[in-house]
């Protein structure tokens, strides 16, 4: 029996929280609309010193705008990366909050905006930190590594904080050199780890509530359906639909093997705002969304963030022309927090880890299976 086995601490995700995301996705602008939109967005980034960072799961729009506007569309490791290299006066985080935290963690001179402070994650959700700091209390001794989809106060009390980009080499290091792990809030992560190295790790229960829907049994059926499709999937997804993967890894990974797999279909399991960017970049190439639903049940996000839906362009130049949802912190929670995250980074520099994914990326098969360099 694993560590993880034997210890649960389960979170009950209220649909409810999911409904009020959803109600809160603004209203989708029409074509002309959509125009103004941006070119409002675009001269206040400009008047402002601002530069916008959009993450892969949110809208399109936003996604192209930051593109356009010398911004950075990128998973959460890039994202922090990114805005920690800029030297705008404000940073425009289109994603969810822990996003725009960790923005203001790493710079805290810095005005960081968000267009709904309510967006948030199911996995931060999961992991109340009061709840946290008291499990890590009863287990003294144990190397706290934590997700970067927590609050500012789970990440104060961690000693590494990880993006799925590299998790798994981070705690393969922490492996190596003997440490025993607390590892949360993402379960599915954590075990997928815990396999791929061996570590004795102590596994929070928290899910995220978009890749633990997807089903492996329907996975099949439409792998059977499609047999010459590769199936990409995200190790935040039960250990099920991972078995099914041809690539497994984070969020760029998964972008940069879509780019170099032979393969004209791909199944997705993850979220579908990805899929944008891949087509953009492997245009010649379909791409199918794993399910989410059957055998009697529904899907509650259906392979959509309902909380990276709450970014919209109506909320974003609302957010620039009036200076609200501004993220603030703790002073003294964001210091501590910075530390595991600082090492993340000064890891990830060591590595060699890719930046953003350009228009004709290169695939490295050191992570074309597995999470990889970073």
């Amino acid at each position: 029996m694993t560590a993880s086995e034997r210890i649960s601490v389960d979170f009950c995700r209220h649909d409810s929280t999911v409904a009020h995301a959803w109600a809160r996705v603004p209203v989708e602008p029409s074509k002309a609309e959509r125009a103004e939109l941006k070119e409002r967005i675009r001269r206040l980034l400009r008047a402002q010193d601002a530069t916008l960072l959009a993450h892969y799961y949110v809208h399109p729009d936003l996604q192209d705008l930051a593109e356009e506007t010398g911004g950075c569309v990128a998973d959460s490791l890039e994202m922090a990366r990114f805005g920690h290299e800029q030297s705008s006066r404000t940073l425009v985080i289109c994603g969810v909050r822990f996003m725009g935290e960790t923005a203001k963690i790493l710079n805290p001179e810095k005005r960081v905006l968000m267009p709904d402070l309510e967006a948030t994650c199911s996995l931060d959700l999961a992991c109340p930190a009061q709840e946290f700091v008291s499990f890590c209390d009863a287990h003294p001794g144990r190397t706290v590594v934590v997700y970067a989809n927590t609050s500012v106060e789970v990440k104060a009390c961690a000693d590494w904080v990880v993006t799925s980009a590299i998790g798994l080499d981070i705690v393969r290091e922490l492996h190596r050199r003997g440490e025993k792990l607390i590892w949360a809030p993402d379960r599915h992560l954590g075990r997928y780890i815990e396999r791929e190295t061996g570590a004795d790790m102590l596994i929070w229960q928290g899910a995220c509530v978009v890749h633990d829907e997807f089903k492996a049994v329907e996975l099949e059926t439409l792998v059977q359906s499609h047999p010459r499709a590769k199936v990409l999937v995200h190790p935040e997804s039960p250990e099920s639909v991972i078995e099914l993967a041809d690539v497994d890894g984070s969020t760029g990974q998964l972008i940069r093997a879509s780019q170099a797999l032979a393969a004209e279909e791909l199944i997705v399991a993850s979220d579908g705002g990805i899929i944008h960017k891949r087509r953009k970049l492997s245009p010649h190439k379909r791409f199918i969304e794993a399910p989410t639903a059957g055998n009697g049940a529904t899907c509650k996000s259906c392979a959509h963030c309902p909380w990276m839906a709450m970014n919209g362009l109506q909320n974003l130049a609302e957010t620039l022309e009036s200076g609200a949802n501004e993220i603030h912190i703790d002073a003294a929670a964001g210091e501590k927090a910075l530390r595991g995250i600082q090492r993340m980074l000064d890891f990830a520099s060591t590595r060699g880890a890719p930046r953003p994914v350009p228009a004709a990326a290169a695939f490295n098969q050191a992570y074309a299976h597995g999470m990889g360099p970073a």
